[in-house]
């Protein structure tokens, strides 16, 4: 089963950092840096906003757990806003794919 995690970053660079860490320990298969979105939101009972960089990744299910946690761990945020999903339809190719990365690939 495929999963994929959604998290936003500060820059551009912090992004691509997140994503070859997470590239070079096999926890993911693929990012998708995506570009600049405007963030609005409620911090500690304070309206803010700012621009970020979204970043998709694309990972097993069965390494989505560890892919949340190094990423909580390597994130430039004290807290970041990381959501990860278990994908329940995929194409044969991209799960074959995918899979690679839980043998080593």
């Amino acid at each position: 089963m495929s999963a994929l995690i959604y998290c936003p970053f500060p820059d551009r660079e912090a992004a691509r950092a997140a994503a070859n860490t997470l590239l070079d320990r096999k926890l993911i298969a693929c990012a998708n840096l995506l570009g600049e979105v405007e963030s609005i939101y409620s911090w500690n009972g304070e309206r803010g906003d700012s621009f970020e960089i979204g970043a998709l990744f694309k990972t097993s299910a069965a390494l989505l757990d560890d892919a949340i946690q190094c990423l909580a761990e390597i994130h430039p945020y004290d807290t970041p806003a990381i959501m990860g999903w278990r994908c329940d339809s995929v194409s044969e190719a991209t799960a074959a794919w995918l899979g690679e990365i839980d043998r080593g690939g």
